[in-house]
């Protein structure tokens, strides 16, 4: 694989355009916008800056490659790639746009990747061009630092495209795990109620922000406490994985916090918008309440 697409330029879709650079792999990044494609590129080349500062690689690997990394406005020029990685927003009628469309310009043997951290593949695997050449590829945010990736096959997924892109995530330094099709896969099954019961835990009054983030980062010897974390993830996609766990397990253990979608509703999705259960227009984040 010479040429990876990587579809969102995002946190996400950024951070594995990134490490698939760095890698050594031609990157093209879009997104809706050239503009936003070209702002994510922009984030990339401060942060490997930023690791230069920090004597974390050299300038002429950092230079190298950033020349790896080509914004593209349209999806034309996935026509070139092995493999393409939809990093879109975490909303299903988006995603399947972006299958039925980049879909028909791809190679007739590349493989389409989502990086989708809750919705069923099988389900997605509808929109693509072939199912057998569909899976998940969940990354994790901040994706240059974190190690795993989560590979999920769907009920078509061929094995030729499991070792495919088993193959890829580990020459990204990554360490692989596989999930079966289940709702949230590994992490967010597990992460996700204790991130929304942390919510119910403010809603009610249990305990301030800060001292739920104290108790739990502490007591649990996580390096973050829970609602520091739903605002780094972003609240929006929070809820929505919290919906799509509910929605597929109908386990009511899974439904969200109605202080959860308020916060959505006032547009209030953390670290993004500098505003969640944190409020991040100063120097130093500070409750919210």
């Amino acid at each position: 694989m010479d040429t990876i697409g990587v579809i969102g330029a995002g946190q996400m879709g950024a951070g594995i355009a990134q490490v698939a650079a760095v890698a050594g792999y031609r990157v093209l990044l879009s997104d809706r916008e050239a503009a936003l494609a070209d702002k994510g590129k922009a984030g990339i080349a401060r942060r490997l800056g930023s690791a230069v500062a920090k004597q974390a690689m050299s300038a002429a690997d950092a230079d190298a490659a950033l020349a790896r990394i080509e914004t593209v406005g349209d999806y034309a020029a996935f026509a070139d790639a092995s493999i393409v990685i939809e990093a879109a927003t975490e909303r299903e009628e988006i995603k399947r746009a972006i299958f039925s469309e980049v879909g028909a310009l791809m190679a007739g043997d590349a493989i389409l990747a989502t990086n989708t951290s809750s919705i069923p593949i099988t389900r997605l695997a509808q929109a693509a061009p072939d199912p057998a050449r569909f899976m998940g590829v969940h990354f994790f945010n901040p994706v240059p630092v974190m190690k795993p990736i989560e590979l999920i096959r769907g009920l078509a997924t061929s094995e030729a495209t499991v070792t495919s892109v088993e193959t890829f995530a580990k020459t990204l330094g990554k360490t692989v795990v596989h999930a079966n099709d289940a709702p949230g896969f590994i992490v967010n099954r597990v992460l996700m109620p204790m991130l929304n019961e942390a919510i119910f835990a403010l809603g009610e009054g249990v305990a301030s922000i800060r001292d739920i983030d104290t108790a739990v980062s502490l007591g649990l010897n996580h390096p973050m406490g829970p609602l520091t974390l739903a605002d780094f993830i972003g609240l929006d996609t929070c809820l929505e994985i919290c919906r799509v766990l509910h929605g597929g397990t109908g386990d009511p253990k899974f439904r969200p916090a109605p202080l959860l979608v308020k916060y959505v509703e006032a547009g209030w999705l953390g670290r993004k918008t500098k505003r969640g259960f944190y409020d991040y227009s100063g120097a130093e984040p500070v409750p919210t309440r």
